[in-house]
Formats: C-alpha cells, structure tokens, sequence
C-alpha cells in the first residue's frame, strides 16, 4: 500500500513531497514555477527551498476542478 503524504497546515513541504502528490517530475515542476503556473518557493536557507503548503493545498485544489471540468486525471 502507498503511503499518502499529508501536508500540516501552517507548514513547509520540499520538492520531493510535493511531486509524492502530483504526477509529474521535477523539470516539469520548475517549468510551471517559472511560467507562474504553481507557487513560487520559499527559501528557508541558502541550501533549503519550500513551498507553503496552503499554497500547494490551492494548487491541488485548483488542479482538481480541471480535472473535473475535463473530465480526465491531473
């Protein structure tokens, strides 16, 4: 059995828990970053990137209903 990965609100998720949500990889991760498409990243230290998860918790949402409307999968 998978393990869902659950996001705690008021927190901070790094790049490999987010993608454990979305199917996708990185690079197509970054290129949405960049054209605007998902939350811009928080950095917590020169070596440390995170996104807030109510900005992911949003997307996930936002990502859902056109999926919905498409009638089709993310």
């Amino acid at each position: 059995m998978k393990k869902v990965a659950r996001l705690i609100e008021g927190g901070f998720s790094r790049l490999r828990h987010i993608l454990e949500l979305l199917p996708m990889g990185r690079s197509t991760w970054w290129k949405g970053v960049k054209s605007g498409r998902f939350p811009k990243p928080i950095k917590l230290s020169p070596n440390i990137t995170a996104w807030r998860n109510e900005d992911i918790e949003e997307l996930l949402t936002k990502l859902n209903n056109e999926s919905i409307k498409k009638g089709g999968d993310l």
